[in-house]
């Protein structure tokens, strides 16, 4: 295995670092927390013509057809320059269509969405048990028609989006325990309502109430759902690792800056050993995390195994983004409390970021049980 960027890979990465930092000054979460929409509109038309979207799409569909490693560098740039945006449950919404949907679903949905049409993803109930999880949406098979009775928590930008992957469970016994669907936003039935979070992700509780979804909204041909969820979850943890990653570098880089000007008993704070002990152990956790999450990242690129992999840079950077975090706030004292610093927006991002796609003792267990332990 070799992690060691490509040129390609660099290039992709570079040209995202430079358009972000650009942009960073209008578009970052601080510049977008009293919008309504909770992203730069600009910026996504902006991100959506560059073709990131459709960055890992077939170019059959307006995509570039790339790998998800290229698609997860993408994130890790958005996540250091703390720009909140759409592009994860988008990216996971055209992975999705394009691995499990029919011709006709993909001629439907994927041009749209590489040309900016926003996807949104319900997250499971509970994580417990992977995939297997129960799911707090029911579907009821009416002939050619799905009827969906039940309540959806913490949909990401669920406001913007103009469908949603919904993963219900079926009401009696069928092919597969679980199905997916793509639910129009403006179904009659479906009720939104906004929800306060520490996140930047603006989500929405979902309440339906004899939804109805025309049959050919299924993904995985109706008997799939459950491997459909499986790869949502996957690429979702593993794209949402490297994120993390990135945002936790700019916290590392942050602090190494203002220890560096920050002045106390007449030189900088950073030439104490306890600073640099604190700066020391925030980048062994964001090299093993960028470490750990490209590694998850390249194997699903490569079309390997990667259940382990994922687990494990999940939740490794679930816990170390907090450390980081925790010894971020310990060298920048009483300025990193404050609502002026960003050091807040990112404590906020650690927060959230570290239970989307199953928090840490969800990862833990899982990769116990397929170490069989």
């Amino acid at each position: 295995m070799n992690l060691t960027l490509t040129e390609d890979q660099e290039l992709i990465q570079d040209t995202a670092r430079k358009f972000l930092h650009s942009r960073m000054g209008s578009a970052n979460i601080r510049s977008m927390s009293n919008d309504p929409k909770g992203f730069s509109q600009g910026l996504w038309d902006e991100i959506t013509e560059q073709g990131w979207v459709g960055l890992m799409l077939p170019q059959a569909y307006g995509g570039s057809g790339s790998g998800f490693f290229e698609t997860c560098l993408l994130a890790e740039q958005l996540g250091w320059h703390a720009v909140p945006s759409p592009f994860v449950p988008t990216v996971l919404g055209g992975l999705v269509i394009s691995q499990f949907g029919t011709p006709a679903q993909k001629d439907e949905w994927l041009p749209s969405i590489c040309q900016g049409r926003i996807v949104s993803y319900v997250p499971p109930a509970s994580l417990g048990q992977w995939a297997d999880s129960e799911s707090s949406v029911i579907a009821t098979r009416t002939g050619n028609q799905i009827r969906l009775d039940g309540s959806a928590f913490f949909v990401p930008f669920a406001h913007v989006a103009s469908e949603i992957l919904i993963a219900a469970k079926w009401s009696s016994h069928e092919d597969s325990k679980h199905v997916v669907l793509l639910l129009d936003q403006n179904a009659p039935g479906l009720v939104q309502t906004a929800v306060e979070t520490v996140g930047s992700d603006r989500p929405h509780h979902l309440e339906l109430t004899g939804v109805v979804v025309p049959e050919t909204r299924i993904l995985g041909a109706g008997d799939k759902g459950s491997d459909v969820l499986n790869a949502l979850l996957t690429w979702g943890a593993s794209a949402t690792a490297v994120q993390m990653a990135g945002s936790a570098q700019r916290v590392l880089d942050l602090s190494v800056e203002y220890v560096r000007q920050r002045q106390q008993f007449g030189r900088p704070i950073g030439s104490f050993q306890a600073v640099q002990h604190h700066c020391a152990n925030m980048a062994i956790d964001v090299l093993t995390a960028r470490f750990l999450a490209y590694e998850a990242a390249w194997r699903l690129s490569a079309g390997l195994s990667a259940d382990t992999e994922v687990s494990m840079a999940k939740a490794w950077t679930s816990d170390s983004y907090r450390r980081v975090m925790a010894l971020a706030h310990q060298v920048h004292g009483a300025i990193g409390f404050t609502k002026d610093h960003d050091l807040h927006f990112f404590l906020r991002d650690a927060l959230a970021a570290s239970v989307q796609f199953g928090e840490s003792d969800v990862h833990w267990d899982r990769i116990a049980s397929l170490l069989g332990l």
